[in-house]
């Protein structure tokens, strides 16, 4: 056990993280906490802005216009449906805080939506525990009834790492449609589903005037520092109320640089993608051997877990795997959810990182010696 003086610092660190949002990689632990792809971007690409360093220092980057159209060649859009974001948060923030007058969003779900959103212009829709699924019927339905003019929904979602089926989301769209309400999607997390081709509705961005695609490039692409986000709609009227609120150089050279050369990392992001595929099903696997932990089958590069109600809670499980086993993850208390405080989410790392943090948890837990035989559920 460490030195109590040292547990006494490592707990005023763990405190003073819990309300950082990043800069974690000047201090020496391992994170399970923030969602992004181990395996990418190349590193030729690293060399590359090594080589244009002082160029991209020194100069004005692009604008919205040049930006629009390299993401349009990666994503094989034309660039008058896109809107390029500094991250996916900008243009949530634009959005939420000055486009919709009533949004509604499925809880729990990815907090920033809600807390863009002036006070009293958000609904929030709860998902029916414990399979944590979208009734779209359901939402459409409260939708229309609190004149809702914007509905969210995070595909697959965070915490739960649970994916909306496509056939889903086609029928909520045109239940809102009626109703003059948009639809955005947030396919973040899509590239980690295993049937990201059948399930993105960005192939399908023309059908829908009503539909709206957020896609934060900072989680598929792992380029959290570079911050690039991008919106994609057939809708030219909504789309344009989001462009008049982006300012002319939102995004940095690095990240230009990054756009522009994307098209040509095609197969190594898809190479990566499936190793994030592989390494997360591998630990859903190892993780469901913990006895009495409920382990929710994840579509995403994380996993939604609720412990055993005889256990630590969400928030004491998470200080102990930093002070102890210096792992940091994020609990779910005070998401809004019933018993938020039993829920943990943890990200999926490298095969070894994952199977270390599966042994610490089964630790902290106390059920590597129970007797008691195995009642873990895997939910599907």
């Amino acid at each position: 056990m460490p030195h109590k003086e040292n547990q006494n610092s490592r707990s005023q660190q763990y405190e003073d993280l819990a309300t950082a949002h990043g800069g974690y990689w000047r201090y020496d632990f391992i994170d399970h906490a923030y969602l992004y792809n181990l395996h990418f971007p190349p590193e030729r690409f690293f060399d590359l802005l090594k080589s244009q360093i002082h160029e991209l220092v020194l100069n004005y980057p692009v604008a919205q216009g040049t930006l629009a159209s390299w993401v349009g060649d990666l994503i094989d859009q034309p660039p008058e449906r896109i809107v390029v974001g500094n991250g996916a948060a900008e243009l949530i923030k634009i959005v939420s805080g000055h486009v919709a007058k009533k949004l509604i969003v499925p809880v729990p779900s990815f907090n920033e939506y809600a807390n863009a959103a002036p006070e009293g212009c958000v609904v929030e829709f709860p998902l029916e525990t414990p399979s944590f699924q979208l009734d779209v019927d359901k939402f459409a339905a409260e939708a229309l009834r609190c004149k809702a003019d914007v509905a969210i929904v995070v595909s697959p979602n965070n915490p739960t790492s649970l994916l909306v089926p496509k056939a889903d989301l086609v029928r909520l769209v045109t239940k809102l449609a009626e109703h003059d309400c948009m639809l955005i999607v947030d396919e973040s997390f899509i590239d980690f589903a295993d049937n990201r081709d059948q399930e993105t509705l960005e192939r399908d961005i023309a059908l829908y005037p009503n539909l709206v695609i957020f896609k934060s490039m900072s989680k598929a692409y792992g380029i959290c520092g570079l911050r690039i986000g991008y919106m994609l709609t057939a809708n030219a009227v909504f789309a344009e109320k989001v462009r008049s609120g982006i300012h002319i150089w939102n995004l940095n050279g690095f990240a230009e640089t990054f756009l522009k050369m994307a098209p040509e990392y095609r197969e190594e992001f898809e190479s990566s993608c499936r190793q994030v595929r592989k390494d997360r099903d591998q630990f859903y696997q190892d993780l469901c051997t913990i006895d009495g932990m409920v382990v929710y089958k994840p579509d995403a590069n994380f996993i939604f877990c609720r412990l055993p109600d005889h256990t630590p809670t969400g928030p004491e499980v998470a200080k102990t795997l930093f002070v102890d086993h210096n792992i940091y993850i994020k609990h779910c208390e005070g998401k809004s959810m019933p018993e938020s405080d039993r829920y943990l989410r943890v990200a999926s790392r490298t095969p070894a990182e994952n199977t270390t943090i599966v042994a610490a948890l089964s630790d902290i837990l106390a059920l590597k010696n129970n007797p008691a035989p195995s009642t873990t559920t895997e939910i599907k």
